[in-house]
């Protein structure tokens, strides 16, 4: 993608934000947000598919960055290891994106399309990743398990950061996976 495209799209993605948090999600069409940026509705519509995409924008850099960092790690780590080595290759990523992060929250929370989005986004990843520990000879069942049971810790770990920035997204991620392993421990 050219530079020019990305400048584009990260300027219809603010005006998105922007025009979300003012007006609110439902109230808010691609025409509005096409003119808050200085482009045509058509030029939203070469960028995104429609108005709930603009905002998931960052789900594809994220889903390729950790199905590379799972394929990365060494032959023979367990599945569930191999999921906190890359999701801690995703920390660099979810730190860079936290302000938009922030700012977005309260619009998906108070919007069921976007929260329909969202869990449909965080399926497709879990799938994702599930395919990416398959391809490493994980067996299906246990691959998709993993993959779920990882992206929900991954889940935690960020909200707990979102909670108490008094230590780093590393910290939290490997504390929320030490829990994990008490917790299937005491299953025992």
């Amino acid at each position: 993608m050219s530079r020019n495209s990305e400048e584009l799209r990260s300027r219809l993605q603010e005006a998105a934000l922007e025009l979300y948090l003012e007006r609110g999600y439902d109230k808010t069409t691609t025409g509005d947000i096409a003119a808050r940026a200085g482009v045509t509705e058509r030029t939203f519509f070469r960028h995104f598919a429609d108005k709930r995409e603009v905002f998931f924008d960052g789900e594809a850099q994220l889903r390729e960055l950790l199905t590379e960092a799972v394929a990365a790690v060494p032959a023979g780590t367990k599945p569930l290891p191999t999921l906190r080595a890359a999701f801690h290759q995703a920390v660099p990523l979810i730190e860079h994106n936290l302000p938009v992060t922030e700012r977005r929250y309260p619009v998906i929370a108070a919007t069921p399309a976007l929260q329909e989005r969202a869990l449909a986004k965080s399926a497709a990843l879990a799938g994702a990743v599930a395919d990416a520990l398959r391809a490493r000879g994980v067996a299906d069942q246990l691959a998709a398990l993993c993959a779920q049971v990882g992206m929900d810790t991954y889940a935690i770990a960020i909200r707990r950061w979102g909670a108490d920035r008094t230590e780093d997204l590393h910290a939290h991620l490997d504390r929320a996976f030490t829990d994990l392993r008490l917790a299937a421990n005491a299953l025992k």
